[in-house]
């Protein structure tokens, strides 16, 4: 394994312990259920949380290191029973990098009522572009799940869908956007579903839906600020007091 590729394995190994514990930080899983993956960038591998390990004694020497055709590299480990979906992912969607699955709460009621959770929230269009879509039911343990969260979410601008009779998968472009992606559905299925409980719930227009999207995706947060022309540091200085060089 080139040198490159062992560093960005031990990054995405703690950065892996850390978002896990946001998982149980925001109460989407209970017990051992629930995990994060991130992709190797580099090479044909990931990383996935161990089958059946409570999030108490995750640490970065138990994430185990998977091919793309979701087989551990270290035979004596044993990773998630979703590493065949995730595997599956990774192979049909080269721009996802990190993934998420989750029993949450609220999600799952979605997902119990095979039923898609409708774009009636701002907090929605600006994550996920529209309603969070249903993927079709699939059993656990090979690459069916994977299956139906490619074929629902291709073409699709959410990044999470709502698996039926069973929970949460989202995507990212790292594992970090993935786990961010599971938080604000859990969020919004709650939101919703409270919302139903006190009557009908109303759409967003599409048009509106796209305006929220594009602000959120292009213009919220901060920018890195543009690097300086060269020579610009020095000629900063003459003539200026430090305050006003650093403006």
């Amino acid at each position: 394994m080139p040198e490159e590729v062992r560093r960005e394995v031990a990054r995405l190994r703690d950065q892996l312990v850390v978002l896990h514990a946001e998982l149980v930080r925001n109460g989407l899983v209970v017990w051992t259920g629930g995990n994060v993956s991130a992709r190797v960038l580099g090479a044909d591998l990931f990383l996935i949380k161990p089958s059946g390990l409570s999030y108490d004694d995750l640490d970065a020497a138990s994430m185990v290191l998977c091919t793309l055709d979701g087989e551990a590299v270290d035979p004596a480990q044993q990773p998630s029973s979703d590493t065949g979906s995730h595997a599956y992912v990774y192979r049909h969607m080269p721009e996802v990098a990190g993934q998420v699955h989750t029993h949450s709460t609220y999600a799952c009621a979605w997902a119990a009522r095979a039923e898609e959770i409708p774009c009636v929230l701002t907090a929605m269009a600006d994550e996920f572009g529209g309603p969070i879509p249903l993927g079709p039911f699939a059993l656990i343990g090979g690459e069916d799940i994977g299956r139906g969260v490619v074929e629902t979410l291709t073409g699709h601008r959410s990044k999470a869908v709502i698996m039926q009779n069973h929970g949460v998968f989202t995507i990212g472009k790292d594992a970090k956007a993935a786990v961010k992606a599971a938080v604000m559905c859990e969020d919004v299925a709650r939101s919703v579903h409270i919302a139903r409980q006190l009557g009908e719930t109303v759409p967003i227009p599409q048009d509106a839906v796209d305006s929220l999207y594009d602000r959120y995706q292009n213009v919220y947060g901060q920018r890195p600020a543009a690097p300086s022309a060269p020579g610009a540091g020095a000629d900063a200085g003459a003539g200026t007091t430090a305050e006003e060089a650093s403006r």
